[in-house]
């Protein structure tokens, strides 16, 4: 007898799950919250999971309550006999501490992989990872999916002549890269120099951008500073115009007043997260097609090799 698929949603994440079960051809299901007066909360499958494949879907930005939920669901499907248990995690919180980049600091994404598996995920399937290796963070399978099967539509259908891809930082230079392969544009690097954790000290351009339509690539923008100081620099530079794409808009403190005060045309982003407010600068493309094609993949024992591949 075929294993039954079932779709449940954190609560961070419930706008986005329910689009996703709608792409997928399933009702969400039931899950209730119980909360005491201390802040302590704990999920209840209103259904019977027993023998499922059960897909949990949560996001897990800071606050850490959304991580602690998803774990907890994740553990209550273990308790509960399902057959198995895939934790969809459109934006992989904590990522950022994937290596030691100092004395006496945790590995925080390692930390989190080990702590989901004990909880019960037997399969992830996330995207863009702020650094590839963290796949390898994990004992369970994987899927590392890429948001440029959303984006790149998008930029074909601006048709921008003299079109020019740009990393903000070294580190996405090889997304950069591989955007720019795709479209046969040229690219440009900005090195940048930290005084501390979303404070930049130093920038410079390397590359020419002059009578050139720049798109910004990153995996995820929270401050905005790096984006918008890039834009800046960019149209100082001679560059007709300056958008940019990121997967997960975490969009903390006052990014919103920076984007709308930057030369950033635009500010592309997926509903990785949901948006905390709309603004007339930011356009969310939903990736609630893309996670439910692989889910109905991996549930079907299909091939997804193409939805994570550049």
């Amino acid at each position: 007898m075929k294993t039954s698929a079932k779709i449940f949603s954190c609560s961070q994440s419930k706008t986005l799950a329910e689009k996703i079960a709608k792409e997928f051809g399933t009702p969400l299901g039931n899950v209730n919250f119980s909360k005491y007066s201390d802040g302590e909360f704990q999920p209840s499958f209103e259904e019977s999971i027993r023998g499922a494949r059960v897909f949990i879907i949560g996001s897990t930005e800071p606050s850490s309550e959304n991580l602690m939920e998803l774990l907890l669901m994740l553990d209550a499907a273990k308790r509960a006999s399902a057959r198995h248990i895939t934790a969809v995690i459109p934006y992989f919180g904590w990522a950022r501490q994937d290596r030691k980049d100092k004395p006496r600091v945790p590995i925080g994404a390692k930390l989190i992989a080990k702590i989901l598996e004990t909880a019960g995920a037997t399969r992830i399937i996330t995207m863009d990872l702020h650094a590839d290796q963290i796949q390898g963070f994990f004992e369970k399978p994987v899927d590392h999916l890429f948001a440029s099967t959303i984006f790149l539509p998008y930029i074909e259908s601006l048709k921008l002549s003299n079109l020019t891809i740009a990393s903000p930082d070294m580190g996405g230079s090889k997304r950069a890269y591989a955007y720019s392969k795709f479209l046969s544009s040229d690219v440009v690097i900005c090195y940048k120099q930290r005084a501390k954790a979303n404070v930049i000290s130093h920038m410079e351009l390397i590359g020419d951008v002059t009578g050139k339509n720049v798109i910004l690539v990153d995996d995820m923008v929270d401050t905005a500073g790096t984006l918008t100081k890039a834009a800046d620099i960019m149209k100082e530079r001679g560059a007709i115009s300056v958008r940019a794409i990121c997967t997960h808009a975490i969009l903390s403190g006052n990014a919103y007043e920076k984007i709308e005060n930057s030369q950033l045309e635009e500010l592309i982003v997926t509903d990785s997260i949901a948006p905390r407010i709309s603004h007339n600068k930011v356009k969310v493309l939903s990736c609630a097609p893309l996670f439910a094609e692989v889910m109905h993949n991996v549930h079907y024992n299909k091939s997804i090799a193409s939805k994570f591949i550049m």
